[in-house]
């Protein structure tokens, strides 16, 4: 079990805790009071660490949250809650940002379900655009930063009709040469998280990761059924419904973007945010999926004849060497 912050405790002489409003698997959400800004209420998030780390682990765990801490806060958009703090206490890091007032999609989806009714394709496309930008937004960082846990609970309708994207709990920054860093332990909710995502920290995850999240959840936002699991999908392809079998006034070219976005492989799956909105929205779905493929098969016809290229130079060198080697010992 993480360490419990006392509600009524001041944090870094500012921050009031007032109650719990999250809870993960190492770590706490707080509703906090500034007491700096009268008036301010901010979500404090505490992460804690696997107490059988070796200090060694330990150590970098903790140099990675505030390395990518220092990143979050400089994130400025409005469908992502503003990072505006991040400090430590003892064996346990915090993270302050805006509290964001409303009910998540989860909330909304469930008072669908009781009353009977579906949610509005349109009301859902409304919110797929503001999601789009926001992790549009993410993706064109220097490194790109992928979210890896896009689900209802974590996005919220606020009372003015935004949407933010919220809890940055299992954040990544693509580091240079792929390698993906994680700011807390996790492999994102398992209804929502791709193939590729249980790999483990040497697997390969992209923005197509975010892609297939942020598809599994309108699929579950329009239908009122959770995906099915990708493990499960993988050994029985069927065990998928195609979302209009299950919610006949889901308009096909919508169906048609999410069962793109949500294709096992992510080499089937649009390349980028923008291209899946596109086909939300109505552009052709196989069009876009044969752009994408020809820009993929441009793309790996590039690669292989650079590497024709390096190989050519490697055997010139190697000749030359040898070359130079006999003049020499003559």
């Amino acid at each position: 079990m993480p360490f419990q912050t006392r509600i009524g405790a001041v944090l870094h002489e500012r921050y009031e805790i007032e109650r719990i409003i999250g809870q993960g698997g190492y770590g706490f959400i707080y509703l906090a009071q500034d007491q700096r800004l009268a008036g301010r209420k901010c979500a404090v998030k505490q992460v804690s660490y696997d107490p059988t780390f070796p200090p060694a682990m330990l150590q970098e765990a903790r140099d990675q949250f505030m390395r990518e801490a220092t990143v979050l806060a400089r994130l400025d958009h409005p469908n992502l809650p503003k990072v505006s703090d991040f400090f430590s206490i003892e064996d346990n890091d915090f993270l302050v940002m805006d509290y964001v007032p409303g009910d998540d999609l989860r909330a909304l989806l469930a008072k669908a379900e009781n009353s009977g009714k579906f949610l509005q394709e349109s009301e859902v496309l409304g919110w797929a655009l503001q999601i789009g930008d926001a992790l549009t937004y993410l993706h064109n960082q220097d490194p790109p930063i992928l979210h890896r846990d896009i689900k209802p609970s974590n996005i919220k309708l606020t009372p003015s009709g935004l949407v933010k994207l919220v809890d940055f709990g299992l954040v990544k920054l693509l580091a240079p040469g792929e390698v993906t860093i994680t700011i807390m332990q996790g492999q994102g909710t398992a209804l929502y998280t791709p193939l590729e995502q249980y790999g483990g920290e040497s697997s390969h995850t992209d923005a197509r990761a975010d892609i297939y999240a942020f598809a599994c959840t309108l699929y579950h936002l329009l239908t009122n059924t959770p995906p099915a699991n990708v493990r499960d999908r993988f050994l029985n392809p069927e065990s998928l419904a195609a979302p209009r079998l299950l919610n006949p006034a889901i308009s096909p070219k919508v169906e048609e973007a999410i069962l793109w976005g949500m294709a096992l492989h992510p080499n089937d799956r649009p390349k980028d945010v923008r291209e899946f909105i596109k086909a939300l929205t109505g552009e052709s779905t196989s069009r876009l999926r044969q752009l994408s493929s020809y820009s993929g098969s441009s793309n790996n016809s590039q690669l292989g004849s650079a590497e024709i290229r390096l190989a050519w130079i490697a055997a010139g060198l190697t000749f030359l060497s040898l070359f130079l080697t006999i003049i020499h010992n003559l």
